[in-house]
């Protein structure tokens, strides 16, 4: 097993790693482990033998049920059904070092105790899905004090932790004049978007998010923290653009960053009746062969329940300082029954967008992939307005449908930058992604909730199939814990991915201890 890169920082608790592997080892005679942490000899006293081992390597920072750190973590979470998730114990990690002891020792645990030292990691907490980014009965390596946001000298590029929520890089960017691509919504986390993919405002003009990335710092299953980069392990660099938690745990990410003022931007919302002629403009504007790099759109349509109707809200941006550029005119011309259009800077905008839908809720996401038709999104439309009505008696249930343009303009921009793991090229043509976010209060009716979502989704699927409008590839970041968004990436790619993990994880840890978020062979 390969040890930790820095023998140095690893030197000064290497006493304390023998000691846990002794205890871990000898557990059924370890009553009277020789350990010096109070709160280590109690984990071990209730057979919570890896929180016990982390505590003794990492003291103060692993925290257990009703303790303070412990319930800030599970509270911060962005859906109900994660923070209901209770793992043994939390690892807060501070520094990359932390990382690198916590994964050591929980490598050397799933080895000697299998099934005891399975673990979650967590940056922002944004996937709504229980055990995306938690565990029951496990560790949960929290990594939200990993939140630097470090300019390099030139302004060039922007190193940035996995723990910051984007709002808080782009707070400190907003004042340097200079951008990364990044999330759209302010409370979402740097790590999981990112990994996945990721989609910006300014993927017209430099692609997914994943396409800005030159250096990856990451701690592998062994403890091994190493730097990634095109040069230097160009296999791993390909495979974590869009590979999610599969190959380790990120601990910084090197963005390509530019020069970004003020812009324009913000919502307008128009009447349900104007749905036909939104679908004609979102495809006039997905499928421009003069697409405008500076402009960006989500085209959302929102049910109420109440009345039994549905009305659209337009996130427009332009990332230049001009009001109502010319690309958007057919969406800006239409009825409006409110409009928040400025100019402000981007921290302003994704607050605006986190503030549509706050956390404390129920949450599902869905997601699918469509060539660009209007034809197409009209049918959409259509059964999810029959599939919603199941859902109208459903307390308090806000149910949405996003489209977003993913035209050849973002797609093709990854060939020129070294490549991603998506599988997406202009070959695909011109293509908008659908999302469906449902929000809830009660467990009650998860179920109810899930069967109409996947009966809009299979019905899609057919419709999409037999009219030519069908494309494989699933957001992850948007995916359902039922859909299978890797596989989407290709065949090719798949396999790729599972080399590369072979390469650098040979105990697959990340496939087997790390059960949260989309294993590799799903």
């Amino acid at each position: 097993m390969l040890l930790p890169t820095s023998i140095a920082s690893v030197g000064a608790v290497l006493p304390l790693l023998l000691a846990v592997c002794y205890a871990v080892d000898d557990l059924s005679t370890a009553g009277t482990a020789p350990m010096s942490s109070a709160a280590a000899t109690s984990y071990l006293d209730t057979g919570k033998t890896c929180c016990a081992a982390l505590e003794l390597a990492l003291p103060g920072k692993v925290s257990g049920n009703n303790t303070a750190p412990y319930i800030s973590s599970l509270a911060s979470y962005w859906s109900v059904q994660e923070e209901t998730v209770h793992p043994t114990c939390v690892v807060s990690a501070t520094t990359t070092q932390d990382v690198a002891i916590a994964v050591f020792i929980l490598t050397v645990g799933g080895e000697l105790l299998p099934g005891q030292c399975d673990f979650a990691v967590r940056s922002g907490g944004h996937t709504p899905f229980a055990g995306a980014a938690n565990i029951d009965q496990g560790i949960t390596i929290d990594l939200s004090a990993l939140n630097q946001v470090t300019p390099s000298k030139d302004l060039s590029s922007v190193t940035v932790g996995p723990g910051n929520r984007w709002a808080q890089v782009y707070s400190k960017l907003d004042a340097l004049g200079i951008a990364i691509g990044g999330g759209r919504v302010g409370i979402v986390g740097v790590g999981g978007l990112t990994l996945g993919g990721g989609l910006s405002f300014f993927s017209p003009r430099y692609g997914f998010v994943c396409d800005n990335i030159i250096r990856y710092e990451i701690v592998l299953a062994s403890g091994l923290t190493i730097n990634v980069t095109q040069t230097s392990f160009p296999d791993l660099w390909v495979a974590l653009k869009g590979g999610s938690n599969n190959f380790g745990i990120v601990t910084a990410f090197e963005s390509t960053a530019f020069p970004q003022g003020k812009f324009w931007g913000g919502f307008i919302g128009n009447p349900g009746s104007t749905k036909d002629a939104q679908f004609k403009a979102f495809e006039e504007f997905t499928g421009s062969p003069n697409y405008d790099p500076y402009a960006a759109l989500i085209n959302s349509y929102v049910f109420t329940a109440a009345t039994n109707s549905w009305f659209i809200a337009n996130n427009l941006e332009y990332t230049k300082n001009q009001t109502y550029p010319p690309y958007f005119q057919n969406f800006t011309s239409l009825p409006q029954i409110f409009n928040t259009m400025r100019i402000s800077n981007l921290t302003d905008f994704t607050l605006e967008l986190a503030a549509s839908n706050p956390d404390g809720r129920r949450q599902l996401f869905v997601t699918g992939t469509y060539a660009n038709s209007a034809k197409m999104m009209s049918e959409i439309f259509n059964i999810a307005n029959s599939t919603v009505q199941a859902l109208i008696p459903v307390p308090g249930i806000s149910y949405s449908l996003s489209f977003q343009p993913e035209p050849t303009i973002i797609t093709s921009k990854a060939a020129s930058r070294g490549g991603n793991s998506l599988g997406l090229t202009a070959a695909d043509g011109n293509l908008f992604n659908l999302l469906l976010t449902v929000s809830w209060d009660s467990a009650a009716y998860d179920a109810r909730i899930d069967t109409q979502a996947k009966a809009l989704f299979d019905q899609a699927e057919t419709y999409a199939k037999a009219n030519g409008f069908y494309n494989e590839y699933l957001y992850l970041n948007y995916a359902a814990p039922w859909q299978k968004p890797i596989a989407g990436y290709g065949a090719a790619n798949v396999a790729n991915l599972m080399a590369v993990s072979r390469k650098y994880d040979p105990l697959q840890v990340f496939q087997k201890q790390v059960p949260g978020g989309f294993k590799l062979d799903q």
